[in-house]
């Protein structure tokens, strides 16, 4: 039987709004916190929990889904996308943030059926925006509808990007590389400390273009949809299709930007995690 994207939709608006009063009630306590890959790369107990509630809900209702999850992924679960109706989940996005209580953290979660994704909703409880999409449907924040700038011109754009949670020294050469190109050509550069926020800001026209090396599909999923129902694009860094699972994404105002900015960046292939 056909999924009711309608019906799905709804209930997991509802999860995640649940979810997010969670995370905002927390947002100005203390955390315990665990390492993952490095000091910078953290985890609390409200990523966990968060992200148990989505998947419990979610498969309570729809117990044939699959989960891709930053969570469960960081304890040992090999991301995999198939044609199954797939839900990337990130709990917390902006762990750094919620950790130091810097009010820009937020839940995102996309649907993907057949590859395809047909759901996005970001949502930073802690100052309420709640930015949403459905395929073919429009882009939305607290439901109003909200479209990119459509800047083509470089040297009039606001990029945002992150330092990221590895320090490797090439990636980290590499970016400080791009940085300094940028902020000699363009208006200037934005970090929210979450990709998925960053990659919003796009959507809703307050920033131009958004890059990042390193990232996962979790981060970036739910932000894909949403620019591209906003009248961005979203593509490889280098110019290509993206790829949810390649660790690269490039999204912008208009693909006459987006070929200025493949030309300006120097490129980086963060190694598939294992």
């Amino acid at each position: 039987m056909a999924l009711n994207l309608d019906e799905c939709y709804e209930h997991v608006l509802g999860l995640v709004e649940t979810a997010g009063s969670l995370i905002a009630s927390r947002n100005s306590q203390r955390k315990r916190v665990v390492e993952k890959s490095s000091n910078i790369d953290l985890l609390t107990e409200t990523d966990q929990q968060v992200e148990r509630m989505l998947m419990e809900g979610i498969t309570a209702n729809y117990p044939d889904h699959k989960f891709i999850g930053e969570e469960e992924t960081s304890e040992g679960k090999k991301a995999e996308l198939t044609d199954a109706p797939t839900w990337i989940i990130d709990p917390v996005d902006g762990t750094m943030n919620f950790v130091h209580s810097f009010p820009h953290s937020c839940i995102s979660i996309a649907l993907l059926v057949e590859k395809v994704t047909e759901i996005a909703i970001i949502y930073n409880p802690i100052i309420g925006q709640k930015f949403t999409a459905r395929r073919g449907k429009g882009a939305f924040l607290n439901g109003n509808p909200i479209r990119v700038s459509g800047e083509t011109a470089f040297e009039r754009a606001l990029a945002t990007t992150e330092f990221g949670t590895s320090r490797e020294e090439e990636k980290t050469r590499v970016v400080l590389e791009n940085i300094g190109k940028l902020v000699r050509q363009i208006h200037g550069l934005r970090s929210l400390g979450s990709a998925a926020l960053n990659m919003a800001m796009v959507a809703l026209g307050g920033a131009d273009f958004n890059y990042e090396f390193g990232i996962h599909a979790w981060d970036i999923a739910a932000g894909d949809l949403l620019v591209r129902e906003a009248g961005g694009v979203c593509l490889d860094p280098a110019g290509g299709p993206l790829d949810l699972m390649s660790r690269r994404v490039l999204c912008a105002s208009s693909q006459e930007l987006a070929d200025k900015v493949v030309l300006a960046l120097t490129q980086f292939y963060p190694e598939p995690r294992d």
